[in-house]
């Protein structure tokens, strides 16, 4: 029979939970705990019968260890791979360190691309006469035609760095 976990100030009573439940005791909304699963990051038992998913204590801990491991930017491979480590009781903490290490230097990267492009707003914002004629140095600067392959012209040195292994819908992190 489908017992019921009743969550409390954050706190989960029983064994299992539906998906409604897991996903107020983790932070997560119902959708984005379905693409976990969906990718195998999860895999809650199903209800025979009905074909819900329950979700144990341990799911519902992965659920938020997964949802803390995205709000500090790891991508979605990258929690498979912390998921691994966080399961195996052999592994290393310098297996995790090298995994933390490895997002530093990413996250560097990002911020380096973020500062040259607001560098790049803020001279195209200086150059702007911000009057009202219809010839505006930012659309200009927009609407450079280049035919040779794309490559970031010198007034735009930056380049977004995405994650890797990163396909998640929307923005759940």
């Amino acid at each position: 029979m489908f017992k019921v976990m009743r969550i409390y100030k954050g706190q989960l009573e029983g064994n299992e939970v539906n998906i409604s439940q897991a996903a107020q005791a983790c932070g997560l909304p119902n959708k984005t705990i379905r693409y976990y699963e969906e990718i195998g990051l999860v895999v809650p038992m199903r209800q025979q019968g009905n074909d819900y998913r329950i979700y144990s204590l341990g799911d519902v801990a992965q659920l938020q260890f997964l949802q803390r491991a995205r709000a500090v930017g790891f991508s979605l491979d990258e929690c498979r791979e912390l998921l691994a480590l966080y399961a195996n009781p052999q592994r290393r903490c310098a297996q995790v360190r090298g995994l933390v290490n490895e997002k530093i230097i990413h996250v560097d990267q990002q911020l380096i691309a973020l500062h040259a492009m607001r560098d790049t707003l803020v001279s195209m914002a200086n150059e702007c006469a911000g009057d009202g004629t219809s010839d505006c140095a930012i659309i200009n600067q927009l609407a450079v035609v280049e035919l040779s392959p794309p490559k970031r012209p010198s007034s735009m040195a930056f380049t977004l760095v995405d994650s890797p292994g990163d396909h998640s819908p929307g923005s759940d992190s």
